[in-house]
């Protein structure tokens, strides 16, 4: 099979669909791979080390996407909306839930887009989102930490406090991989966290890992509401696969929030979990509502591209080989990456996308 990888022209992705590794494995494997010039760079990799591997090096986006299947990792932008093609496989994160716009251009191009978000396992997880719902997850607190600062326009609080000094509160809305790594960094850094979930006995497994250095709470309003009014940070860690995240914090709620606390909603490339959120770039990352800081980053790892592509990579590069080897039959022979199909010949067919959208599934 002919394999494109374009460059990602989402706003500061320097994130890449294949690295040269699997770049290699796909050639000795019998495929052709056809990479964008620089399309690498950004996560440390030069054109040199691909040719290297054995792909071939194209001058524009148009020879990249001219290939029976694309492998990229964030979904097509306006700007490649034209260059999508009938019968076309298409391997990348897509999160239609929060686009309308965007699986509207897919069903009516005709491609087979296959969304790594929702590829699923008998047990239920998610194995091409978790490596990234790591990274984003560890990176909120980070993130929350930096804009915090006052200088950043935060509160001025140090989340790790000092000795006479209370550590900075956080809250995460959510107890899955991102809510647990973004509770694992808080927890390192010295804060008091508190951990809101729906799931009890996912809340008990949680008590495993953390004891009683994080408070483990049943997420209701009623516990949510008081907590989220004394929080510093609000780390949004909410997951409903392939369906918009609910909305936890109401404009009225934050409005009732300290002036200068910080909101992370990770949850943004599924519409948020905050009504007062929208997504933002990392090059205009923040903005203020209500005198509340909101980073609505929807690329987070992003920011980290050298450890993201290898870690998409290793989850990413076992379906892409067989849907390589054996094209939209792959999806026959494995159950996960069926459940990952979003749009197949114009039609719009993951279950959870077409309750978000039902005027448009048949």
């Amino acid at each position: 099979m002919e394999i494109g990888v374009p460059k990602e022209i989402k706003d500061q992705e320097f994130r890449v669909g294949l690295s040269p590794a699997s770049v290699r494995v796909l050639v000795e494997a019998g495929h052709s791979v056809f990479v964008e010039t620089a399309a690498g760079e950004g996560s440390g990799f030069t054109d040199e080390d691909y040719e290297t591997s054995g792909a071939t090096i194209v001058s524009s986006a148009q020879n990249a996407w001219n290939q029976e299947m694309v492998v990229k990792v964030k979904e097509p932008l306006p700007a490649e909306y034209s260059l999508m093609q009938k019968g076309q496989l298409l391997f990348t994160y897509l999160h239609l839930a929060a686009t309308r716009e965007l699986t509207e251009q897919l069903m009516r191009s005709g491609v087979t887009a296959i969304a790594y978000e929702t590829v699923e396992l008998p047990n239920r997880t998610l194995p091409l989102l978790t490596p990234m719902s790591i990274i984003a997850g560890r990176l909120s607190v980070q993130f929350g930490a930096r804009f915090l600062e006052r200088q950043q326009g935060g509160r001025g609080v140090l989340l790790g406090g000092i000795p006479g000094v209370r550590p900075g509160r956080v809250v995460v809305l959510g107890g899955g991989v991102v809510g647990t790594e973004a509770a694992r960094i808080a927890v390192g850094m010295g804060a008091q966290v508190q951990i809101f979930d729906i799931n009890v006995e996912r809340l008990s497994y949680l008590e495993t890992i953390f004891g009683s250095r994080v408070s483990l709470l049943y997420s209701s309003p009623t516990a949510i509401e008081p907590a989220v009014r004394a929080a510093d940070l609000v780390v949004g860690a909410v997951l409903v696969p392939g369906r918009k995240a609910p909305t936890l914090l109401s404009a009225n709620l934050v409005d009732q929030m300290h002036p200068g606390a910080v909101i992370v909603d990770v949850a943004v490339d599924q519409g948020g979990c905050v009504e007062t959120m929208h997504p933002t770039s990392h090059s205009q990352p923040t903005y203020t509502v209500s005198d509340v800081v909101h980073y609505g980053v929807p690329n987070m790892p992003g920011a980290v591209p050298w450890t993201a592509t290898q870690a998409l990579n290793n989850s990413t590069l076992p379906y892409a080989v067989k849907l390589a080897n054996y094209g939209i039959k792959a999806l026959e022979i494995d159950e996960p990456l069926r459940k990952g199909l979003n749009v197949w010949k114009n039609d719009l067919v993951h279950p959870a996308v077409q309750e978000v959208f039902p005027d448009l599934a048949k």
